[in-house]
Order: structure tokens, then C-alpha cells, then sequence
């Protein structure tokens, strides 16, 4: 009996890696080789390519896909809807690994929904990617970006929370070193 829990409709390869408290809800796929961590909620209709690596304590709403070559740290939020891509010019009779461009999410990141992260960038710590963002370059740490293409617009606290002009969260009572 695992110690983790999986939705009778949901797909979860015997292959796969699943920490304790894991939480995988109905309709989701699950690949073989991926590791999901400890005490994550992957929601409905969910799709892990193989090989995907997600830390403990990642929250990944309704109707995520997260393909082959993503990274995601510990206690990230990734909203509905958003996806990942994998290949920088997908053609469908060309797939091949060599093709494969890794996109990295750094510990604490919080994705919006409808968001499109294009391969090859990493989300950098505590960062905010703004709902309908798509993600063409390197997201600094606490930067907070939106937009098509996604531009930082300010940064974030560790609570999420926009920073002032000094770095100080008003909700934290600190200042955030950049």
C-alpha cells in the first residue's frame, strides 16, 4: 500500500517516484521515470511527462502539462492551465531527444494561470509569473513578470507580496535581498 494517494482514474506508472503524502487527482497522467517529492497536490487532468523531476511540497493545478525536460523545485505553485514546451521548433515527424531543451523552476516560483513557459529558461527563486504570461527569457529570483513576452515588472516577497522601490515587504515587515 503506497503512502500516497492516487485517484482511481488517474494514471501513475509503476516506474515513477512518488513521495510520502503525495496527493494525484482524477484524470492526471503520471510517466515512468519521473519523481514527484513529499506532500504534493498534482490536480485534475494533470499530465508528467517521463522523466520529469518536482520537488516536495509543489502545488500543480487543473489541467497542467509538464513535458519531458522540466525541472521544478521544492514548493512550487504552477496555476491551471499553464504549460511547458520542450522542443524550441517542434515539427511533428522530427521529435527526437537531441531536440530536447530543459527549462528549470527554482524552490518557492509561483506560475499563473494560462502561463506558457518556453524551453530553455529557468524560473528563478520566489519568482511570480503573472497569469497568461508567456515566459521567453530567464526569470530573475523575486522578479515579478507578466505579459506576452513576460517582462519583470517588479519584484516579490517571499509571501508574494510586491516589493517597494527599497526592497521592503510591507506584509513581511522586511527587506528582500535581491
Amino acid at each position: 500500500m503506497p503512502d500516497w494517494y492516487a485517484h482511481d482514474t488517474a494514471e501513475v506508472s509503476e516506474k515513477a517516484k512518488v513521495g510520502k503524502g503525495t496527493k494525484i487527482w482524477n484524470h492526471s497522467q503520471v510517466r515512468e521515470d519521473t519523481i514527484i517529492g513529499q506532500d504534493c497536490n498534482i490536480g485534475k487532468n494533470v499530465y508528467i511527462d517521463f522523466g520529469v523531476s518536482i520537488g516536495d511540497r509543489c502545488k500543480i493545478q487543473n489541467n497542467v502539462s509538464v513535458y519531458h525536460g522540466v525541472t521544478i523545485e521544492d514548493e512550487v505553485f504552477v496555476g491551471p492551465s499553464a504549460v511547458f514546451t520542450n522542443d524550441m521548433v517542434p515539427r511533428a515527424t522530427l521529435w527526437d531527444d537531441g531536440r530536447l531543451v530543459e527549462t528549470f523552476v527554482k524552490k518557492g516560483a509561483s506560475i499563473g494561470a494560462n502561463s506558457t513557459i518556453v524551453c530553455g529558461n529557468t524560473i528563478g527563486e520566489n519568482a511570480m509569473v503573472g497569469a497568461g504570461a508567456v515566459v521567453t527569457a530567464d526569470v530573475p529570483a523575486h522578479a515579478l513578470v507578466y505579459g506576452n513576452p513576460a517582462r519583470v515588472k517588479g519584484y516579490v516577497c517571499f509571501c508574494g507580496q510586491k516589493l517597494d522601490d527599497g526592497n521592503y515587504c510591507k506584509a513581511c515587515d522586511k527587506k528582500v535581498d535581491l
